[in-house]
């Protein structure tokens, strides 16, 4: 079974878009931060995926289409520009309330589980709300939160920014 390293998508793999919703592309600011670390992860032997609420398409901000593209152009930008892949993205289209996938429920993270053969007592979250913690806690996670909304409590691990997470993962990793 795979061992895999969970990503939120915005504040995580790419810049925040603050309140609102990453809508294009062109609005779509890869982290390097974010490289580095799923560089570090995929030497260590884990998989990694990224699982994202994307409520945007509910409120038709943006369209499932628009959404699914800019994760096919994460996934080339990523192979072409740093030599490296995610195992899938999966995201939740559907407004508060309506489904099982949205987070901080887990089902996300358990169909990943399902599709590709994933231990989740071997793999971690790492997002940036406390959502992101309770899912990968309800799906058997360790967790890790980066970032100000990060309280103790909340997570196996706490960083301040994606730059001490990046320095700090490898130790963590190989602790497991």
């Amino acid at each position: 079974m795979l061992k895999c390293v969970f990503f939120d998508r915005d504040g995580i793999v790419n810049q925040s878009p603050g309140p609102g919703y990453v809508e294009r592309w062109e609005d779509f600011h890869l982290l390097p931060e974010f490289v580095e670390t799923l560089r570090i992860v995929t030497e260590r032997g884990y998989a990694a995926a990224v699982i994202t609420n994307q409520r945007g398409v509910a409120l038709g901000c943006m369209t499932a289409a628009t959404v699914e593209d800019m994760h096919r152009r994460l996934q080339t930008l990523l192979k072409e520009q740093h030599g490296l892949s995610l195992l899938d993205i999966l995201y939740c289209p559907h407004d508060r309330g309506t489904c099982d996938c949205r987070k901080p429920k887990p089902g996300m993270i358990l169909e990943a589980a399902r599709r590709h053969g994933i231990d989740l007592s071997q793999s971690w979250m790492i997002g940036d709300s406390p959502k992101d913690a309770e899912a990968g806690k309800a799906a058997g996670c360790r967790t890790i939160l980066v970032g100000d909304k990060a309280k103790p409590g909340l997570a196996d691990f706490i960083f301040s920014s994606m730059g001490e997470l990046r320095s700090g993962i490898a130790q963590i990793l190989n602790s497991k």
